[in-house]
């Protein structure tokens, strides 16, 4: 699979879904760009066996085994650094690339100079499309957010469209930011904002990302010719709570982070009072499904 002069790093965060990974990889070694890139899988409370066992398939993919876990941002960080290539996927190990939606990609950044990030459509595998480009989150992405009830009742209203742009276009659109499900990104970009922030422990490290290379004039676009087919969560659904958890630690820290404005002081309270609210419904909500 890897190859000296490959243009492409894929790098991989896997915990616990060896099954899923396998079918990642095999998917990649199936199209002709993928079969070329490099892959490095920074693998957490490693089961090396397995992890040799998947490998083995692929030859030249770098496993790195990992007794702990350190995040999804931490992962992406330390694959990249085994990486010389000038464009970077970061990719679910839960997901399956389709044929020519790596080209795409490539292609997606090389005919615009400007751009240092693009996305994919990302499909469900009953094919509803995950709206993976998205508006940078405001006070009502928590109404009006891709999961949100008022998004699944009236998938049409206007405040979801705003939030979530991708979700009806057959065109390349520019976005504030694509979701790291699969992005392709340029390497020195990537290394100039100092990669994923690693005090996001999982999620919105692929929010924050973007917004850091759009605060240096850098264009994100989604390239909905691309397809991705992506099995939603089989990674959090091993440690559903503590991913529910991460999910609102990492919205504070991003509100935190990159609300700008007079009134952040004043507002920041509320939003950690709304989120830890929405935390204990989920939570709870989780316990009585058990």
């Amino acid at each position: 699979m890897a190859s000296a002069d490959a243009p492409v790093t894929v790098l991989i965060v896997n915990y616990k879904v060896y099954d899923e990974l396998a079918g990642c990889l095999d998917a990649l070694a199936a199209d002709p760009d993928g079969a070329q890139a490099n892959v490095v899988v920074v693998d957490y409370e490693s089961n090396e066996a397995r992890l040799a066992d998947v490998l083995r398939r692929h030859r030249g993919a770098i496993g790195i085994p990992r007794p702990d876990n350190r995040g999804f941002a931490a992962g992406i960080n330390q694959a990249a650094r085994r990486a010389s290539t000038p464009l970077l996927l970061v990719l679910n190990p839960d997901t399956r690339l389709q044929q020519g939606a790596l080209r795409v990609l490539i292609d997606g950044l090389e005919r615009r100079p400007d751009v240092v990030a693009v996305g994919p459509k990302v499909l469900s595998p009953d094919s509803s499309v995950q709206a993976t480009g998205r508006t940078f989150p405001t006070a009502l992405t928590g109404l009006f957010g891709r999961t949100t009830v008022f998004t699944k009742l009236w998938p049409d209203n206007p405040l979801s469209r705003k939030n979530l742009p991708s979700a009806a276009v057959d065109d390349d659109i520019e976005v504030d930011w694509v979701a790291g499900t699969c992005v392709l990104i340029r390497a020195r970009a990537f290394q100039e904002v100092g990669g994923f922030d690693e005090d996001f422990f999982l999620y919105w490290e692929d929010a924050d990302l973007c917004h850091r290379l759009r605060e240096r004039g850098g264009r994100i676009m989604y390239v909905p010719s691309a397809v991705v087919v992506h099995a939603l969560g089989q990674s959090s659904a091993r440690a559903r709570a503590r991913s529910l958890v991460a999910f609102h630690r990492s919205a504070l820290r991003y509100y935190r982070k990159h609300q700008r404005g007079p009134g952040r002081v004043v507002a920041l309270p509320f939003a950690a009072a709304a989120l830890g609210a929405r935390l204990a419904f989920k939570l709870t909500a989780l316990a009585w499904r058990r």
